[in-house]
């Protein structure tokens, strides 16, 4: 299956319009914005457990990255509420599961095999710090060799310069409207900016995104 597989070209999706697809655990749902291969796929999905939904045990060869957006996200490591940014590196293994239920952002089998470190970030606990232009807060999250990742808060009236993505840029916009000259980009937007793209973003009434930089360099095409 491909879906926005190919690395090199921008794709933008609201998830929103995507139907929710049953995954291969009873109670589990998805929705998919980028796919390449089968159920072992490079991914990045919505993923929706209903109460006392479970996966059984699972290794992540190449790696599981996720943020909780709603309820309650659990593995025998701990309870994960919402607003917590967990980061499963290659070979990691886990059988999660959900009591009340929970939404998720998740990718999937996109991490560098030398990535070892398990991330775990309450952001509503962790500091935020001042951004690289007045009206923008950046809380990081995880980086490692070229890739980036953070949460970024822009006020209302917020203008970033334009700039040009050495290594892509991938946006996933939490609430708000975030924008630039190609369009207006609402909550549960999905967007990817390929490697040495351009654009100058900016949002009017303010908004909050996860985004992650400089990791699709060199990746246009790749499989699972």
């Amino acid at each position: 299956m491909q879906i926005h597989a190919d690395l090199a070209l921008r794709a933008v999706v609201d998830s929103a319009r995507l139907p929710w697809l049953s995954s291969p655990a009873e109670g589990v749902s998805r929705r998919m914005l980028e796919r390449d291969g089968g159920e072992l796929a490079r991914a990045t999905s919505m993923v929706r457990y209903h109460p006392g939904a479970r996966f059984d045990t699972h290794v992540h060869e190449r790696g599981e990255e996720i943020l909780v957006l709603q309820g309650d996200f659990r593995d025998a490591q701990g309870s994960y509420p919402a607003g917590t940014y967990l980061r499963n590196p290659p070979g990691s293994s886990h059988a999660p599961w959900s009591g009340q239920g929970c939404l998720l952002w998740v990718k999937l089998r996109h991490m560098q095999p030398d990535d070892s470190q398990r991330r775990v970030v309450d952001t509503g606990a962790a500091q935020w710090l001042p951004g690289q232009a007045p009206g923008l807060s950046v809380l990081p999250l995880h980086e490692f060799g070229s890739e980036h990742t953070a949460l970024v808060r822009w006020a209302p009236g917020t203008t970033f310069q334009r700039h040009r993505h050495w290594g892509g840029e991938e946006i996933w916009v939490l609430d708000g409207v975030f924008e630039d000259e190609h369009g207006s980009y609402p909550a549960g937007t999905w967007l990817r900016n390929p490697h040495l793209s351009e654009h100058q973003p900016f949002s009017r009434g303010g908004c909050t995104i996860l985004v992650k930089t400089g990791h699709l360099a060199g990746r246009s095409g790749e499989g699972p």
